[in-house]
């Protein structure tokens, strides 16, 4: 190719636009890669199961996408973008046709998980970090070196860094250790390791401030924004261009990759030698996902009216069975029953499904590349707090581990965080240095979720990249 741009993006998912469109804010002239046929990566949404129903296949749910400090600098509402917010952002039922959950107020969800005691130890775990929520959520979706606001920072290490088993003991009922455990359980390691009620925490005090939304029309949606507006600072993109190796992109000052470790050291090949070839292939994956898809012909028949009214729904119980199940997908097992994160946007937006039908969306942790079709047990998961949920379905799109990654690449083995959220790839991704999105090839970066924060709708770590392209030099 003749073209010489100043920055190639490979990858167009959210991390991948975000750097191109920082990218582009900055005056530099930007061309997105995409391989699939269709922009968005994890935010895409599809007919998987008949005519009418619209499927988020990967991202479903959003907290950090409507609470992203770079997002919300972004004109995406001007491009259609439309976040819809449940009522009751989570609900957690539990046997005996009792639930919990979140809700928007503090003080409502204290009443939830039990009041009395339990209520006001809730209010004290989460009122003092409330108040600071905005600093801290920019302290928490940035690199750690050099750490943003570090104060604020420690102040909500005191309770984060401890795992989630060890905080749910402040509590005597079952009701709010299962609320932590369910939202910890996001991460997909052992509920006993450190940093679990951090990451609690962090998707637990965006309830309160900004819920827990779904785009309108569905994930496609925050995609489709996005790319229009790069389009707008006259960013450019192309479809169907699978790449290989670094050696067939256009001339570009900076090349910028929403690929995970694993791919970079494919796409570098011979380029990437040494200790820093090492670095990255020992980056690991965490335990995989089944996913399901469901087109109903009416709502879920939950036996909790409090769940029937909510937009996100954990299915497993109290602390110690998601705990069991987690320990399961970790240690490479498949939980006889699972811990089930659903979602169902039909509940708040009725675009999804023809009029009276409704949309539902699941997946379960698994071991990392299973190739077992788990849907069995996520369904009888769902059934036993919606008996009858099963004469529901009209149609099932089920979706292994095996099976995520061959529709996405860069969710290897079905690990849709981009890498392990434990030991030291929580804090340092993809490897211990002080540059996280630099290469060891001269003018590559990296901005996938194998890069700080992290795995999310949320763009940070494609922001945080292109500043780094952009403080390494002219382009």
């Amino acid at each position: 190719m003749s073209e010489r741009y100043d920055a190639v993006v490979v990858g167009s998912g959210p991390n991948g636009l975000a750097a191109a469109i920082t990218l582009a804010r900055a005056g530099r002239s930007v061309l997105v890669i995409e391989g699939a046929d269709v922009i968005g990566g994890g935010m895409r949404t599809e007919a998987l199961t008949e005519p009418g129903f619209r499927h988020d296949v990967c991202s479903a749910v959003h907290p950090l996408g409507i609470a992203s400090p770079f997002f919300r600098q972004l004109p995406l509402e001007r491009h259609g973008l439309r976040w819809l917010n449940a009522e009751v952002p989570m609900a957690h039922p539990l046997d005996g046709g009792r639930a919990t959950g979140l809700l928007p107020g503090v003080d409502a969800t204290a009443a939830l998980v039990g009041g009395g005691h339990d209520g006001d130890a809730y209010r004290r775990l989460v009122t003092p970090l409330l108040a600071r929520w905005r600093p801290l959520l920019e302290g928490l979706l940035a690199p750690l070196v050099p750490p943003k606001r570090p104060l604020l920072m420690a102040r909500f290490g005191v309770p984060g860094a401890q795992p989630v088993s060890w905080v749910a003991k402040r509590f005597h009922g079952a009701e709010a250790p299962a609320v932590l455990a369910g939202i910890a359980a996001h991460s997909c390691i052992r509920l006993d390791a450190p940093f679990t009620t951090g990451l609690a925490l962090l998707l637990g005090l965006g309830a309160h401030v900004d819920g827990w939304p779904v785009a309108q029309g569905g994930s496609q949606a925050i995609a489709d924004a996005l790319a229009a507006h790069l389009r707008e600072l006259g960013g450019e993109i192309r479809t169907g261009w699978r790449v290989r190796s670094l050696g067939e992109l256009p001339p570009a000052r900076a090349t910028v990759l929403d690929v995970t470790a694993r791919q970079f050291v494919a796409l570098a090949g011979e380029q990437l030698t040494g200790a820093g070839r090492r670095s990255f292939v020992r980056f690991r994956f965490g335990a995989g996902v089944c996913k399901v898809d469901w087109a109903l012909d009416g709502p879920v028949p939950w036996t909790s009216e409090l769940v029937r009214r909510a937009g996100t729904v954990h299915v497993g119980g109290k602390l110690a069975e998601i705990a069991a199940s987690e320990a399961d997908a970790v240690a490479g097992r498949h939980s006889d029953r699972p811990f089930v994160l659903v979602s169902q946007p039909s509940v708040v937006d009725p675009t999804r499904a023809p009029e009276g039908r409704h949309v539902l969306w699941a997946y379960c942790h698994v071991p990392h590349g299973s190739t077992v079709d788990h849907s069995a047990a996520i369904e009888a998961q769902i059934e036993r707090f919606a008996p009858g949920f099963r004469d529901r379905v009209l149609a099932r799109s089920v979706m292994t581990a095996a099976d995520v990654e061959r529709h996405n690449p860069n969710l290897v083995g079905g690990d849709i965080a981009g890498g392990a959220l434990d030991g030291t790839q929580l804090l340092f991704r993809p490897r211990p240095w002080p540059h996280p999105y630099r290469t060891p090839v001269p003018g590559v970066w990296l901005c996938s979720a194998s890069t700080p924060p992290g795995g999310g709708v949320h763009g940070m770590c494609g922001y945080w990249a292109a500043q780094d392209v952009l403080h390494a030099g002219p382009a």
